[in-house]
């Protein structure tokens, strides 16, 4: 795997993680996988690969961060229209940002140690 910049690994990672996590959690509200991607605006093929960790399982969360996606998944189940603010908001979380930095260490050696990108 080549370097990746904190933006890719957020797209190709933590993106997807994040929408595993909203997929659980809506489906343990009681929505079924058609539910789930209409709220989520993506395919029930997509929610089925995230329920059957088939995608984004590189990813782990802290119990904390995982509160909060429950937060964001009861709010865009109310709201399908909040599924962008909640993605954002999700993303700016210290946790996620901490995740992703991680990730990146991991994948470029050359970054200083006190790296806080």
């Amino acid at each position: 795997m080549h370097n990746q910049m904190p933006q890719e690994i957020e797209v190709w990672y933590i993106i997807p993680a994040l929408r595993r996590e909203l997929a659980k959690s809506m489906i343990d509200s009681g929505l079924t996988q058609k539910h789930v991607a209409d709220k989520m605006c993506i395919t029930e093929a997509a929610v089925s690969q995230y329920l059957s960790s088939k995608r984004a399982k590189e990813v782990v969360f802290s119990s904390a961060i995982l509160v909060e996606i429950k937060k964001s998944a009861k709010k865009i189940i109310e709201d399908k229209s909040t599924l962008v603010p909640e993605m954002m908001r999700l993303t700016k979380l210290t946790g996620v940002m901490q995740v992703m930095c991680g990730l990146h260490k991991k994948q470029d050696a050359s970054l200083p140690k006190g790296c806080d990108i």
